[in-house]
Formats: C-alpha cells, structure tokens, sequence
C-alpha cells in the first residue's frame, strides 16, 4: 500500500483527491501529465486499496477510499504508540546523574 505512494505524481493526486472527487480531466489538469498517465497512476492507488471509483455518466469519478487511509493510519498509528510507551518508561525512568 504504501509503495503505491511511493511516486511523487501518485502522491500528489492522492492529496489532491483529498479535497474531494475528481475525474481523470480534473486531475490532469493540475498536473503537468496526460490523462493516460494519469489514469495509469490511479489505477495503481485503486489496486493498492487507496482509490475508488464511481461511474457518473460517462465518466469516472475518483475518491480516496477510507478502508485504505484507515489501514495507513493504523500502519502509522502503531510506530506513534511504541513511540508513546518509550517516552512513558523515559520519563518514569530517568538516567541517574552522575556528580
């Protein structure tokens, strides 16, 4: 999963669907890609679960999918709470001052 945003463009539409859905056009037009690379960089985040689609006419709409950023967060979330229980111990365990 996090591979897929391992690619600057990808990255960049990952942020950019945060703001909401968006077709392949509107995507491309913030970005200095075609729509074919762009639809390819999508499909990427859609089979790594960070994607959806939805059919609106004739067209596509793409969103950020929340199971994929539920399972980034939790990816996330466990190196904050280890990071959490060290600084717990470090602050109940001080180092001894040597005089």
């Amino acid at each position: 999963m996090l591979e897929a945003l391992g690619d600057a463009t990808r990255r960049t539409i990952f942020e950019l669907l945060a703001a909401g859905p968006r077709s392949v056009a509107q995507i491309a037009g913030d970005l200095p890609v075609s729509r074919p690379a762009v639809s390819q960089h999508l499909k990427v985040l859609k089979d790594a679960g960070l994607v959806s689609s939805t059919a609106m006419g004739t067209r596509r709409l793409y969103a950020l999918d929340p199971r994929g950023l539920a399972a980034i967060r939790g990816y996330f979330d466990q190196f904050w709470n280890q990071a959490m229980v060290a600084f717990a111990q470090a602050a109940e365990n001080p180092p001894e001052e040597k005089t």
